[in-house]
C-alpha cells in the first residue's frame, strides 16, 4: 500500500466512524485513525461575528458529540481530498458535505477538515490534529 493509499484509508475510517443513523457510534474505531494524544478542533463564528474554537482530546470529542449522534442521523460525505506529503508528516485538505443520509439531496452544511497526520513507527499513519470549519456567507 502506498503512503497516499494508507493516508486515504485513515481518512475514510474517520468519516465512516462518525457517519451513521441516529444512535451510538463505535468509538473503539478512533484507534484506527487517531493517535491517543490527538486534538480535534471545532471552529465557528459567534453571534457577534467573532471566530471561536473548541479544542478537544479524543475522550472530550466523544463526550461532546455523543448526544448529537444519539439524536440525529449524520453522514459526513467527503467531496474532495488533497494530500500533501513530506517525509513522516502529511496534511490533508478534505472537503465535506453533512447530510441526514449518504445520498440525501439536501446538504445541511459544507466545510473543510484540515487534517495533520504522522507516520507512527508501529501504528502507521494516524491523525495527530484535525481542525474544521463550516462554509458560511462572509
Amino acid at each position: 500500500m502506498t503512503d497516499h493509499e494508507a493516508i486515504g484509508a485513515v481518512i475514510d475510517e474517520m468519516y465512516d466512524m462518525i457517519s451513521g443513523p441516529a444512535g451510538p457510534r463505535d468509538w473503539s474505531r478512533q484507534a484506527n485513525c487517531f493517535l491517543p494524544e490527538a486534538r480535534q478542533v471545532r471552529t465557528w463564528v459567534n453571534e457577534s461575528g467573532n471566530p471561536q474554537m473548541l479544542a478537544m482530546g479524543l475522550a472530550e470529542y466523544r463526550e461532546n458529540t455523543t448526544p448529537f449522534f444519539a439524536a440525529n442521523p449524520f453522514y459526513e460525505v467527503e467531496t474532495e481530498r488533497r494530500i500533501d506529503l513530506f517525509g513522516n508528516i502529511a496534511q490533508v485538505w478534505s472537503h465535506y458535505e453533512a447530510r441526514t443520509s449518504p445520498d440525501a439531496a439536501d446538504v445541511e452544511r459544507r466545510g473543510i477538515n484540515s487534517i495533520q497526520l504522522f507516520r507512527h513507527p508501529e501504528m502507521g499513519w494516524r491523525i495527530v490534529a484535525m481542525l474544521w470549519d463550516n462554509e458560511r456567507n462572509q
